[in-house]
């Protein structure tokens, strides 16, 4: 069965790195597991397999979720070669296996078909991705997964008492069966009792939402991305906030059902320009790229929710928000960790002038700039424009004039680090004194590259099966088809 097959295969794999015992050859699994794991997820393009008894199943929102994530850990892992084999300072197995691990639960949350085992599949993501943030092993990567693993279980506490409201909402039907199966809220859900959906909405939206990094629970972000590797906040910033996101979205799919689509999608907006906000005033005057970086996932987690209140366009641009932005941090975190260790620092105290330094990594984190700050030809700008007009076209005029001016803002701030960071001149003595360069690994070059030629081909030209999926989990978010 090929569910069994996606999510078995990096679990074994994860397994057999525990078991090897030199960290040279371990890093060879990522690549192999993870192209593996990408043509399993292919294949289902090809011929979707059948739902598996109400617990499993791939529908087109599943499918664009799981290939996301699919294409992230395939070049993150090509990055991994070179950066693991450089950091011989730390033992890979644990990190290894942990990506693996990671890749797995992100596969089950992506199928599942009842939000209880949903919920497991979150929870699973937390403790796969808590290693990983620690693997610099000192102070302040430890305080971050602290913080990182504090406040995803205070996310995921709220999220399970959601998934029983969920459950507590079909208790005056008449029928047997499992309440938490996603195909049997669908099927009952105008019988359903609003209240319960309603506190149940409520809560997996705060509790899904603390994992994703929505505001005002974001603040384990900005230190488990800036005291993680530059591969980790790829991760993190692209495929693992996929998961938390999927999840309302099944909540706010039962609750259309039910006829509560409305009541959820002011929830959306409040929550989309409170994270939008909060990220303009942190991004302003911020010395450290790659916390700049981790306040941008905020603001961009604000996008994705405002996107997702503002009817079926808003919620077609939010999908190819998630796949735009998942591929832009990538390209972002990947060529951030190569100026980090070029300079030895990731503050504008530490690295200016990188152009001149590490003038391939210094050009990718400028276009990736300017690609996240939704600038034609890259693919950001068709979905931050889409999510534009379907505010404009639902006459929602306010939110479409502080969505343009919170942007205008952070563009202003990103671009005060940025451009100091890459055009900037190196403090006094710093020249003598450099690490090594990583300009000279070619792996390391090539993962931001592709991300980067991803950005691009999708700002140019969307693909007629990409946007007929989007369009069609759209209308299954909205309850018009089933």
């Amino acid at each position: 069965m090929i569910y069994f097959f996606i999510i078995g295969i990096p679990c074994l794999l994860g397994l057999i790195a525990l078991m090897i015992s030199q960290d040279h050859w371990r890093p060879w699994l990522l690549p192999f597991g993870c192209a593996l794991n990408l043509s399993a997820v292919i294949s289902c393009w090809k011929t979707p397999p059948a739902f598996l008894n109400g617990w499993l199943g791939l529908d087109e929102l599943s499918l664009i979720v799981i290939t996301l994530v699919a294409v992230i850990f395939l070049i993150s892992s090509i990055y991994c070669l070179e950066y693991l084999r450089l950091r011989r300072d730390r033992h890979n197995r644990l990190f290894t296996a942990c990506l693996f691990f990671t890749l797995a639960a992100l596969n089950l949350v992506s199928m599942s078909r009842h939000m209880g085992l949903l919920w497991i599949g979150m929870e699973m993501t937390t403790l796969a991705t808590a290693p990983l943030i620690y693997f610099n092993r000192n102070e302040k990567s430890l305080e971050a997964t602290w913080k990182y693993l504090m406040m995803s279980s205070l996310g995921i506490g709220f999220a399970l008492l959601g998934t029983f409201f969920l459950s507590a909402s079909t208790l005056s039907l008449p029928f047997k069966g499992n309440a938490l199966s996603l195909d049997t809220l669908l099927a009952q859900g105008p019988a359903l009792s609003a209240q319960w959906l309603k506190g149940a909405f409520i809560l997996l939206l705060v509790g899904y939402g603390t994992k994703m990094g929505l505001s005002p629970l974001h603040f384990w972000k900005p230190d488990a991305y800036g005291e993680s590797p530059g591969v980790v906040g790829a991760i993190l910033s692209g495929a693992v906030i996929s998961a938390p996101f999927l999840g309302i979205l099944r909540a706010f799919q039962i609750c259309s059902c039910a006829g509560l689509g409305d009541f959820c999608r002011e929830l959306w907006l409040l929550m989309g320009l409170l994270s939008m906000g909060t990220a303009a005033v942190f991004i302003i005057r911020q010395r450290d790229f790659k916390r700049m970086l981790a306040y941008s996932s905020v603001e961009h987690m604000g996008i994705l929710a405002l996107g997702a209140g503002l009817g079926p366009l808003g919620l077609w641009a939010a999908l190819l928000h998630l796949i735009n932005n998942g591929l832009t941090k990538g390209l972002l975190f990947l060529s951030a960790g190569n100026i980090h260790r070029a300079f030895g620092g990731k503050t504008m105290e530490h690295a200016k002038g990188a152009l001149k330094r590490a003038p391939i990594s210094a050009a990718l984190f400028l276009l990736g700039f300017f690609a996240i700050a939704g600038i034609p030809p890259f693919s950001p700008f068709i979905s931050e424009f889409s999510i534009l007009r379907a505010a404009l076209g639902s006459n929602h005029l306010l939110i479409a004039l502080s969505f343009i001016g919170l942007l205008s803002l952070i563009f202003i701030g990103m671009a005060n680090t940025v451009l100091a960071v890459v055009y900037g001149v190196p403090p006094d003595g710093q020249h003598s004194s450099l690490p090594e360069k990583a300009e000279r690994f070619p792996f390391m070059l090539a993962a931001p590259i592709i991300f980067l030629v991803l950005i691009i081909f999708l700002g140019l030209w969307i693909p007629h099966w990409l946007s007929r999926s989007l369009l069609h989990a759209a209308q299954i978010l909205n309850g018009e088809k089933a």
